[in-house]
């Protein structure tokens, strides 16, 4: 009887997304119309979003995906609920914009609304549940990250999503998306890189001498203090002169504006992370094994490359994760003096009020970010593992 009862018992999560679920379908609107890309639009809730057949079949399900996550507590069925849930109703929102938009209309625009954004959530967390549960390997966590970028890339590829207006905005600008793509990936990892070649040896240094470690610390902790766009203010008087007294910094492109201020930004605030990482996973080795090493005649640099850097990788990864995923998102704000990237779709669309133009920017670069996060993650595990 107890167990009969613990199994029909509700899970806690799975009720909250059952709740988003029934709020997605019954309050909120599936997708908005728009007579063009910049006026109000009207919500159309998914009876009136889709077909009769296609909104009935997608209510049905997204009822019994809320079902399963409030009484099933099996993870592999919690994953395969989710993942049907989200096969389901990323094309419906395509179809839907096929089937509101007039025949022949070019100026008309239909986005995901509310509604559809709570299903995602729902959907997501489920999903994001199960895979906690089942504690997947590293390489398993990428198998599945590889899954689902394929899924979108196969979504893409299809079709199925062209008459949103989001891909009309993408249309329009598919080659400044992609110039503005590699500006942003350059930024985030090319600061990155610099950071780790000046960062690693600093730590190491102040591993070795406590004062200078101290001394590092307060200034890249001050310099972590000071907000993104006054950094990148502070930045562009000093740059500016450069570029008028130094020809050669004019030549390498070193302005007051545009990438420099951005890059030697995301470059400073990357230092700290690098850093700090770098001193904790030194100071974490144990006392017995530099002990152990020094009983055996290792000289300092030989201890320092033999045995404390190898077992220093994984804190040291995670503030290198630490700044790529930091730098995914400060990368955008480089397009307010000119740096480029996808913050240039970002404020360009909140100028002319056209929310898709900020999704067109924003969601490559949530997405740029929480697939360098589940990477360098498996990376970490993998380093702690000691295994390839």
């Amino acid at each position: 009887m107890s167990s009969l009862r613990s199994s029909l018992s509700l899970d806690r999560l799975g009720s909250v997304i059952a709740v988003l679920i029934g709020a997605a379908l019954f309050a909120s609107p599936f997708v908005i119309y728009r007579a063009n890309r910049i006026v109000a639009g009207e919500g159309r809730m998914l009876a009136d979003a889709l077909p009769p057949s296609g909104s009935v079949g997608v209510m049905v399900l997204a009822l019994a995906v809320a079902g399963c996550a409030a009484l099933v507590r099996a993870p592999l069925i919690r994953l395969a609920a989710a993942s049907i849930g989200l096969c389901a109703i990323f094309p419906a929102v395509g179809w839907s914009a096929g089937f509101i938009t007039p025949p022949g209309n070019t100026f008309a625009r239909v986005s995901p609304a509310l509604g559809f954004w709570l299903l995602a959530l729902a959907f997501a967390l489920l999903a994001a549940d199960a895979l906690t549960r089942l504690r997947l390997s590293p390489w398993a966590r990428l198998a599945a990250l590889a899954v689902a970028a394929g899924a979108v890339a196969l979504l893409l590829v299809s079709g199925a999503w062209n008459d949103l207006s989001l891909l009309k905005e993408y249309a329009g600008r598919a080659d400044t998306f992609w110039r503005e793509a590699r500006q942003h990936l350059w930024l985030a990892f090319g600061s990155m890189a610099a950071a780790c070649l000046v960062g690693l040896p600093l730590g190491i240094l102040g591993h070795r001498v406590p004062r200078l470690r101290n001394a590092i610390l307060q200034v890249l902790n001050v310099v972590q203090t000071v907000p993104s766009i006054a950094l990148f203010g502070i930045l562009i008087a000093p740059l500016g002169y450069l570029a008028a007294h130094v020809p050669l910094a004019a030549a390498l492109g070193i302005r007051g504006i545009g990438a420099a201020p951005a890059f030697i930004a995301l470059f400073l605030y990357s230092l700290l992370p690098v850093v700090a990482n770098t001193v904790t996973g030194l100071r974490q080795v144990p006392a017995a094994v530099i002990d152990a090493a020094r009983g055996m005649g290792l000289s300092a640099r030989q201890r320092l490359w033999q045995v404390e850097l190898p077992l220093a990788p994984p804190v040291i990864l995670t503030g290198i994760r630490i700044v790529l995923v930091q730098n995914l998102g400060l990368a955008t704000v480089a397009a307010l003096i000119g740096g480029g990237g996808f913050g240039t779709f970002v404020f360009q669309g909140i100028g002319q009020t056209a929310i898709d133009l900020v999704l067109l920017g924003a969601i490559p670069t949530v997405a740029l970010s929480f697939a360098a996060a589940i990477i360098l993650d498996a990376i970490i595990d993998l380093t702690r593992r000691g295994s390839p």
